[in-house]
């Protein structure tokens, strides 16, 4: 894929049930292998607490930059295809799963569609989204200011940043 065709994207992915880890890197290198996408940077595995209904286990949270030819609402199917693909049932707003992907910036773009809102709703008020975000993009601007600013004003106390670093979801590193 040329880079003067691609965009630049960021995904968050998350999981807690299951082995959220392994759905996540399978989830990565399926995007990864689609012709039209490609993962250029992984932050760190991110233990955090549930957010929204909060009765259920931690979850681990990650955030991944992809170059992408796709449209965003390409991408976001495309997720969703991997999604299924990992067995995903979406039964409870916020509740446990096994994988979930969301975009939650797409080059400079802002786009309100019937199930894409770019850039994704409320991720300047979460942790859980700007922690592993700003490992890898910390300049990134987000509601008006550089994810490393948006997140020095949250609660991160019971956020926890896990060893490896960001090729966790490549297959040699999970040997």
């Amino acid at each position: 894929m040329p880079a003067e065709a691609a965009t630049r994207a960021f995904l968050g992915l998350g999981g807690n049930i299951g082995d959220p880890a392994a759905a996540m890197a399978a989830a990565l290198r399926a995007l990864d292998a689609h012709d039209a996408v490609s993962v250029a940077a992984v932050s760190s595995l991110y233990r955090t607490p549930p957010w929204g209904v909060t009765d259920q286990p931690d979850f681990l949270n990650a955030v991944a930059a992809v170059d992408t030819a796709l449209t965003a609402r390409h991408l976001l199917d495309l997720c969703l295809d991997v999604e299924r693909g990992l067995k995903r049932i979406r039964a409870q707003r916020w509740g446990p799963r096994i994988i979930d992907i969301d975009i939650l910036l797409f080059g400079n773009e802002r786009i309100e569609e019937a199930g894409l809102q770019v850039p994704h709703p409320r991720m300047g008020e979460r942790a859980f989204v700007l922690a592993p975000l700003a490992e890898i993009a910390p300049e990134v601007v987000v509601d008006g200011q550089t994810a490393t600013q948006r997140l020095g004003g949250l609660e991160t106390g019971d956020i926890v940043r896990l060893p490896g670093g960001g090729d966790w979801w490549k297959e040699e590193a999970r040997g």
